[in-house]
């Protein structure tokens, strides 16, 4: 005996709320939804049905005092606090771009009613992480992702803009300038000249800044005792955008800003800039013949099918007139990439961040994931205290199948924290054949702690070597060796080289972090330009070194891995 949709209904319907909250705890939010279409009786029961959101909302943001702040600043609605988690749910995660080659890793994570993404910035061994923010996405009063933030230049300045639109599995996040609203933009059209010196004009033109007691506010709560000045935080940030008219400047004052910037971009005609720029050239040249053979040895076949391979651009002053006013927007599409061991190919010409994907832990692949490092043995100890710390590693480990069809072990570099970069990103630090067992004995008897090293497993491989110039290192034979702590060593056999890794929580080493001055708003969120040096340590204008002192890059490494 079968009953009809409307005894199914009526069914739901009689449950008590509590059940239906603990049946809904195993759906997903979409679930709910589906289930919200089937009529319009169980429409009114699903979204009044605050217990039943209150139990997704617990799967997406297990911190219970957090939730309850969260609730309260939106109208104690658990629909809107779901809304938002699962509609921000695809920028989650690591983002990162090609340039500079040192380090470029971005860490999307919660903040309060809003999603932060912040950079790790490249250093040696540290008691805390150090940050630099890059954007804010806050929920508007229903939940929905919408309002953007920019950050750069200094804590107290802010570049508010609007979320376009967000794909649900979005591996690409652009940064554009849109005409209308809502957000729809023929940006992508545009030479990359003109994307870029109107990104410039806009946050000229739209900057807003933080009231001085909320300028210094986290970003995201350490404990309970930040909630209420992450709440202030937020309205602060709402009146501003609201203040700012969502970041929609008018077009004669971007135009005017355009003029400006394009006056003081034109070249004085004396005889020091032109020696300047003959002796200039020789190098330059040498640069772009350099850029040439990287562009031809690239693939191009993948993402250059994507929109901004428009075979004629834009005129910038068409795309002015499309509207009375120009804004910021973020868009995160899903684009066709071109990946190479877990390392998307990136162009240089994108105001973009590349989802990288990250594997989880399953039997037969447990060391998927992010791992933390140095080199050297013992690990995190430097050999004489007089000398700096040791350079911190990121390397993102996944699984994949060789051309045989058998299984290998990849760690990829995703940030290096040297001052001048020795690999660049997405180099492949180490490959390890999973189903061959290494012979060779681990080199070392004890560790750190002068404790004896035991060797649960170990597997042959090879690991990175110099080779054909910067861009084609080679390969020499090691071994992985899995420790009884946890920690991963691979050993290069030539010379004894060791790797030591240790698994990352990368969102609570941030949210107990330091937060360091970021770069101007544009290069902050996509730096473009080519660089083998640190340039997120350095300050803004500044000719100094990093703004850390040696004293805080100590090399303590039981204190961070």
């Amino acid at each position: 005996m079968t009953s009809s949709a409307g005894d199914g209904a009526e069914l739901i319907l009689s449950l008590p709320e509590d059940v239906l909250a603990l049946v809904s705890a195993h759906l997903r939010p979409r679930d709910l939804l589906a289930l919200s279409a089937a009529s319009r009786s169980l429409r009114h029961a699903v979204s009044t049905a605050d217990k039943a959101w209150l139990a997704q909302c617990r799967r997406l943001l297990p911190a219970a005092s957090q939730l309850i702040a969260w609730r309260a600043a939106l109208g104690d609605s658990s629909l809107a606090v779901c809304r938002f988690l699962h509609s921000a749910s695809p920028l989650l995660g690591l983002w990162a771009h090609q340039n500079p080659e040192l380090g470029n890793l971005v860490v999307a994570l919660p903040g309060f009613l809003s999603l932060v993404a912040v950079r790790s910035i490249p250093q040696e061994l540290s008691p805390r992480l150090l940050w630099a923010p890059v954007f804010e996405l806050l929920a508007d009063a229903r939940g929905h992702p919408a309002f953007l933030f920019l950050h750069g230049a200094d804590d107290h300045s802010l570049f508010p803009g609007l979320l376009a639109s967000l794909h649900p599995h979005a591996n690409t996040l652009l940064l554009e300038a849109h005409t209308c609203l809502p957000p729809v933009s023929h940006f992508s059209r545009l030479a990359f000249a003109d994307r870029r010196r109107l990104l410039n004009a806009l946050v000229a033109a739209c900057r807003v800044t933080l009231p001085p007691d909320l300028a210094t506010a986290p970003l995201f709560a350490r404990s309970d005792d930040d909630l209420p000045l992450l709440a202030a935080r937020r309205e602060a940030m709402l009146r501003l955008h609201g203040d700012a008219g969502g970041g929609m400047v008018r077009r004669t004052e971007i135009e005017a800003h355009l003029i400006g910037a394009k006056k003081m971009a034109l070249p004085t005609d004396t005889a020091g800039d032109r020696m300047r720029l003959r002796r200039s050239f020789s190098a330059v040249a040498g640069y772009v013949r350099n850029s040439l053979r990287q562009m031809v040895s690239r693939s191009a076949s993948a993402n250059s099918r994507a929109e901004y391979a428009h075979p004629k651009h834009l005129p910038l002053d068409e795309f002015m007139r499309a509207g009375e006013s120009v804004g910021l927007s973020l868009r995160g599409a899903r684009m066709r990439l071109s990946i190479y061991r877990n390392w998307p190919s990136m162009h240089d010409n994108r105001f973009a961040l590349y989802k990288l994907t990250m594997q989880l832990p399953l039997p037969g692949r447990e060391y998927a994931g992010l791992w933390g490092g140095t080199f050297g043995w013992p690990p995190g100890q430097p050999e004489d205290e007089r000398k700096p710390g040791k350079a911190l590693f990121f390397l993102l480990l996944s699984y994949e199948d060789d051309s045989e069809g058998k299984l290998q072990l990849i760690a990829t570099k995703v940030l290096e924290g040297t001052h001048y970069v020795v690999h660049p990103n997405g180099s492949s630090m180490f490959i390890v054949r999973v189903g061959e067992p290494s012979t060779e004995p681990f080199p070392w008897q004890t560790d750190e702690e002068s404790r004896g090293v035991e060797v649960k497993r170990s597997f042959a491989g090879d690991g990175i070597a110099n080779g054909y110039g910067f861009r084609y290192p080679g390969l020499k034979p090691g071994s992985l060796f899995v420790l009884q702590d946890g920690r991963l060593a691979f050993v290069w056999r030539e010379n004894k080289a060791v790797l030591t890794l240790q698994r990352l929580d990368l969102e609570e080493m941030i949210r107990r972090g330091e937060r360091v001055p970021a770069l101007p708003p544009i290069q902050n969120f996509a730096y473009l330009t080519k660089s083998y040096s640190n340039v997120f340590a350095v300050p803004h204008g500044s000719n100094t070194s990093c703004p850390v002192s040696p004293s805080q890059v100590r090399d303590r490494a039981g204190e961070l891995l």
